[in-house]
């Protein structure tokens, strides 16, 4: 598809401009902005400053936001009465380095190797968050100013939960009101497939104890005449699924939104094959809810794991105990209508009433979010279908995402806005991992392809 005549000239200041934007995209890397450690702390305010600074060489008034953690950034474009308003997410601070003997290069000396830069932060998220920036700055300086109303909100504490960034949009809420949020931090449906993110789960993570005995209790002389905590667990845990693999607390499927005829359909189209997934990892055969595809269970339907379980002695050799507790963390994903709070309840009732009165439990709370669902219909979708399209040269598909990102339902909740989510690197980029890396090829097809989706906004 031919770029439309107002949009030739900003995707030739991008072209023209590609080499200076990998350079700063490089600096950006060096910069070690790890939100977890605080000994990091100085590079993360590094990071923001840098960012700020890029903002406002961009042609937008930003300006440094503390918070009770680290500090945001916060910009805007000049204001356009009855243009739509897009407000563009992102994050600079990163992840831990990992295990550093893994990289091949230093996690903060980014190189490139294939085609791609290779460094902490290089896809999750400041190479995307850059894609938004820089064409935003092609419209600025070669589209005759940005035709929409442009915002930024710019985090430094995503990769550690974003604790401060609720209150944050609350108090900023009538500054970055919007139509749509833009967010950059997903990615393509695989390597030469674009897509477009419209759904992520919800979540609710608990934790179960059991306690025994006083103390943990010779198994010769006290086993089989008390309950044992790691058993009764067991016991436990093996009720919440069923023998087709639904999940058993009563009331848990009330609210799950199916899909529609339309979207099964296009997930049945996607090119997905169980034996590559099980080769990939790891497991010897498929299970899930039956009466689903791999697909539909990773996106579209709930589930319950059991993500760790303790209890009793596990060093070397043996110590024969009954141990006095034992317990598990479990989490539940949720899906479109469901709610958090009614899950979580009715997860703590079920788990009271199938304990058996032999040992003494203990519920904890420790995440809960809801999960969102973006309207499908919406003029948003359709631009950004189109915009893809433009960037990579190819239609992109409209898939979700199995995680959660608790900021998409307080997005909606504070701003009353729906996320466009656009992600441009691979799913295997080693976000979190050594040896993150983005292709360059897709952050100037991510350029292109947001810098069409402001043009194609203003047309709405």
């Amino acid at each position: 598809m031919a770029a439309p005549s107002a949009l030739q000239p900003v995707f030739a200041h991008l072209k023209a401009q590609a080499e200076n934007y990998r350079k700063e995209l490089f600096d950006l890397l060096t910069i070690a902005s790890i939100s977890a450690k605080p000994q990091h702390a100085p590079d993360v305010r590094k990071a923001a400053e840098w960012t700020r600074d890029r903002v406002q060489a961009a042609g937008l008034k930003a300006e440094l936001v503390e918070t009770k953690g680290h500090p945001a950034v916060i910009a805007e474009g000049p204001q356009k009465s009855g243009r739509p308003t897009l407000l563009l997410y992102g994050h600079f601070d990163v992840q831990p380095e990992g295990e550093l003997n893994l990289w091949t290069s230093g996690p903060f000396v980014p190189q490139v190797r294939d085609g791609a830069v290779v460094a902490r932060g290089s896809a999750d998220d400041k190479g995307q968050m850059l894609c938004g920036l820089f064409a935003a700055e092609a419209w600025c300086k070669a589209g005759g100013g940005l035709p929409i109303n442009f915002k930024c909100l710019l985090e430094g504490e995503e990769e550690v939960g974003s604790p401060n960034l609720t209150p944050l949009v609350k108090e900023h809420a009538k500054r970055l009101a919007c139509d749509y949020i833009l967010i950059h931090d997903t990615a393509k449906y695989s390597a030469d497939q674009p897509a477009i993110t419209t759904a992520t789960k919800g979540l609710v993570y608990m934790e179960i104890i059991l306690n025994g005995p006083g103390k943990d209790l010779h198994s010769g002389s006290f086993g089989g005449q008390i309950a044992n905590p790691a058993t009764e667990l067991a016991r436990l845990l093996a009720t919440f699924h069923d023998e087709k693999g639904r999940i058993t607390i009563p009331g848990f499927y009330d609210d799950v939104a199916p899909l529609s005829a339309a979207e099964k359909a296009r997930m049945a189209k996607l090119p997905a094959d169980d034996a590559e997934f099980l080769k990939e990892v790891g497991s010897p055969a498929i299970w899930g809810e039956a009466g689903f595809s791999t697909v539909e269970r990773r996106w579209a339907r709930p589930t319950f794991e059991v993500n760790g379980i303790y209890g009793g002695y596990m060093g070397p050799g043996s110590s024969t105990i009954v141990p006095s507790r034992a317990g598990a963390k479990v989490s539940m994903r949720l899906v479109a209508n469901q709610k958090a709070e009614f899950i979580e309840r009715a997860f703590e009732e079920t788990v009271r009433q199938r304990c058996p009165r032999t040992v003494r439990l203990e519920v904890k709370s420790h995440a809960r979010c809801d999960p969102y669902m973006a309207n499908l219909e919406s003029a948003g979708i359709r631009a950004s279908l189109e915009a893809v399209q433009m960037g990579f040269g190819k239609t992109p598909v409209l898939i979700r995402e199995g995680g959660s990102l608790p900021i998409l339902p307080m997005f909606k909740q504070v701003l009353g806005a729906d996320s466009l989510m656009l992600g441009y690197c691979l799913p295997s980029c080693n976000a979190h991992s050594p040896n993150e890396f983005f292709h360059l090829s897709d952050f100037e097809a991510g350029m292109r392809s947001t810098a069409a989706l402001i043009g194609l906004l203003a047309t709405v």
